[in-house]
């Protein structure tokens, strides 16, 4: 597993960054959003009840209100592995996340893959996927700030959310999210009382679910995703630490 380093690209002007706040202001909400604190989770990772790995997020705070964000993960069934990682690096202006570089890796059964992608805001708005590819920047965040972000809107009471994002195969996406309701989940850190959460996305085939506890800043406690009605994968928090 490689970090990759931990700069982001020079901090935008200050035209630009009255740019880059209008790109984003459908994400703003009355209420104020929290600020990020750094943590470190461990998931244990299941698929049809039983243990099969493992997963890891961790949000560091850089410099000039610059963060890090990775997740990985690590699974094996019988014959079958698959080792992701992905690695955030962005920084927060005016409560908005405002991504600036992402990276993905992964390797095991079937082909490996990478992807890298910078947002860049000058000479205009722009996304560069693995420097060959350059599509408008119109505010999407990356495949993981998203995710993010919904702990912060459920702390301030927002239940109506979208993304529009660049999702780990350099692809837009538009996702909503739907607030089921509340739900105690019995996990490996401990019973825990829950906020459930369902993306809506456009494909009918897969259903994906979130659960985040409010004892614990509203960070993911479990990740469940199924497709075509059969669970691709569980994850459920382990441990958590406040960095």
């Amino acid at each position: 597993m490689r970090l990759f380093p931990l700069q982001a690209m020079p901090a935008i002007s200050y035209f630009a960054t009255g740019i880059m706040l209008t790109l984003f202001g459908t994400l703003c909400s009355a209420a104020s959003l929290p600020d990020l604190t750094p943590f470190k989770a461990n998931y244990t990772a299941y698929k049809w009840g039983d243990d099969v790995g493992e997963a890891k997020m961790k949000l560091e705070a850089l410099d000039n209100n610059q963060f890090s964000l990775t997740y990985s993960s690590d699974v094996s069934k019988f014959f079958l592995s698959d080792e992701r990682f992905e690695h955030s690096i962005f920084f927060v202006d005016n409560e908005q996340l405002i991504p600036s570089q992402y990276h993905y890796k992964r390797t095991g059964t079937g082909p490996d893959s990478a992807l890298s992608i910078a947002f860049t805001s000058q000479p205009s708005p722009q996304i560069k996927i693995d420097k060959t590819t350059t599509l408008p920047w119109k505010g999407e965040l990356d495949n993981q700030l998203y995710r993010l972000d919904i702990s912060r809107q459920l702390a301030a009471g927002n239940h109506s959310v979208s993304y529009d994002f660049v999702n780990y195969r350099g692809e837009k996406r538009h996702y909503g999210i739907e607030v089921m309701g509340k739900e105690t989940l019995s996990l490996p850190y401990g019973v825990v009382k829950t906020i459930k959460v369902k993306l809506l996305r456009e494909s009918n085939t897969r259903e994906t679910f979130a659960w985040f506890a409010p004892s614990l800043d509203y960070h993911l406690v479990r990740l469940q995703q199924f497709k075509d009605g059969d669970e691709q994968g569980d994850i459920k928090l382990r441990s958590f630490q406040p960095l």
